[in-house]
């Protein structure tokens, strides 16, 4: 059963282009190699971001504990099921506050915006398209039925999962999810801080992406894009 307690609409997609592969390799501060993507106009890493420390050498905190996990409002990160097994495959999982430093993913990179995602998913083409080009082919680790995806993109989506504001984890191998760096003012207050901000998600059991958002306090995976 979907435990996701989250804010969903889905975004309606648009158009269709074509999509050329970069053979370049990136660093993250702590050695992490990732491979890269040319998509359209833009440049995306094609792994989730593994890092530790942001891009200036600070450490980002490592919250394990559910209790520790649950209401936070500064930067921190885990691993899925508190199981560092699942970094190569997966990457971390990083609260928004993490992301709104503007230091998490390497220099002269960044956590792409709504505006950017949009983007991606206009040149990708229409409503479940994109999801079969951005996720990875087969169940290697995609959940079945995972229908048709091919990742002619070459983004290489995988199902990572998500924490839960609480603390607990939920939905690796069935859905993925990454931040924007763009806040959310629905259901705030015109005049109050936002308390959400904007992800986008793939499921095993649909080909459609989704826009939807969330309380800053849940752990979601990272792509970074390069800085134009």
């Amino acid at each position: 059963m979907r435990q996701v307690q989250l804010i969903i609409a889905p975004l309606f997609l648009l158009a269709f282009g074509l999509t050329g592969c970069g053979k370049n390799a990136i660093k993250d501060i702590d050695g992490n190699k990732y491979k890269t993507i040319k998509i359209g106009t833009q440049i995306w890493m094609a792994e989730n971001l593994k890092t530790t420390h942001f891009n200036d050498g600070t450490s980002i905190e490592q919250i394990s504990k559910y209790d520790d996990w649950k209401d936070l409002i500064s930067p921190a990160y885990c691993w899925y099921a508190n199981d560092s097994a699942n970094k190569e495959v997966y990457g971390a999982l990083y609260n928004w506050y993490a992301v709104n430093t503007k230091k998490l993913c390497p220099k002269g990179w960044h956590v792409p915006t709504d505006e950017e995602w949009k983007a991606l998913q206009i040149h990708l083409g229409d409503d479940g398209i994109a999801g079969l080009a951005l996720k990875e082919a087969g169940n290697s680790h995609w959940r079945k039925p995972n229908s048709d995806a091919n990742n002619s993109s070459g983004f290489n989506a995988l199902p990572g999962g998500y924490r839960d504001y609480e603390g607990p984890f939920n939905l690796l191998r069935a859905d993925a999810f990454w931040w924007t760096s763009s806040e959310s003012r629905w259901y705030s207050n015109p005049d109050s801080t936002p308390h959400l901000a904007f992800y986008r998600n793939l499921r095993y059991d649909t080909n459609d992406i989704y826009r939807n958002a969330s309380p800053k306090n849940f752990g979601f995976c990272v792509r970074c894009i390069m800085d134009q």
